[in-house]
């Protein structure tokens, strides 16, 4: 690569001395996130409620060249995300980039769906959104440097696509609410707000979610194939990225062509 070029991909793509925060990031899409934001020079801490899981996979990408550190709690929580976003910032200094990745994706079909099952999907997937959203943007707006937030989403919220989502696809639908309004609350801050919509993707959250068998339009198959995190990851970069600077309160299918097909 030509310098010139190189040094343009650096100034587009190139997170040197920017703290990013990935929430669910021990392993699957999260893992590729972390993977992908620490290559472009971020240092990244990994949120995550699995202890052992979230130092493995930082442990690995530290040996692997990146700058990757766990952090322990749980985002449902607010006193806990209220303490842990703090001890971030003491330790690492206020995040540029946050990366809302955590969640949970269990199938019930929608007469099994009881008020616990729903509200265990909102508190994670909704509210540790929101709360992670509070205080990272608290920290951003404070240190006065604008910043990106970068929300996981589904497919499902455009498109249903297996049954037995409709507690984690209204979780969902939830956060690209969040992501419209937050962007328009941080406009004058500089901080911009999008989302990524995963379709299928191979991960073990994915594979685990087993609790009816898989039936709907998405097992008719992908005409790109499944994605990978890295697939996921690459749509995060760019949105995280100073690339994206006039990028506030969209959203990126990552799909495979499903929709088109």
């Amino acid at each position: 690569m030509a310098p010139k070029l190189e040094s343009k991909f650096e100034e587009l793509f190139g997170l040197q001395r920017r703290v990013a925060i990935v929430t669910g990031g021990a392993q699957g899409i999260g893992a590729g996130i972390a993977k992908l934001l620490a290559d472009a020079g971020a240092t990244v801490v990994i949120v995550d409620l699995n202890a052992d899981a979230a130092q493995t996979e930082a442990r690995r990408l530290t040996e692997a060249g990146g700058a990757v550190f766990p952090a322990v709690f749980d985002i449902s929580n607010e006193a806990a995300v209220i303490d842990g976003v703090a001890g971030i910032v003491a330790q690492h200094g206020a995040p540029w980039i946050l990366v809302n990745n955590a969640g949970i994706q269990k199938r019930k079909t929608f007469f099994e769906t009881d008020t616990e099952f729903l509200d265990r999907n909102h508190a994670i997937n909704t509210r540790g959104t929101f709360l992670m959203m509070r205080e990272c943007a608290k920290a951003m707006v404070a240190a006065g440097n604008g910043g990106r937030i970068v929300n996981i989403a589904t497919l499902g919220v455009m498109h249903p696509m297996l049954l037995g989502l409709v507690a984690y696809q209204s979780s969902k639908g939830s956060v690209m609410a969040q992501t419209k309004a937050v962007a328009l609350e941080l406009l004058d801050a500089k901080i911009t707000v999008n989302a990524v919509l995963p379709g299928g993707t191979m991960t073990p959250g994915a594979a685990a979610a087993n609790e009816t068998a898989p039936v709907g339009p998405a097992t008719r198959g992908f005409p790109l194939g499944l994605c990978q995190p890295a697939d996921i990851a690459a749509a995060v970069l760019y949105l995280a990225s100073p690339a994206a600077r006039c990028v506030t309160g969209q959203s990126i299918a990552v799909d495979s062509g499903f929709l088109v097909s």
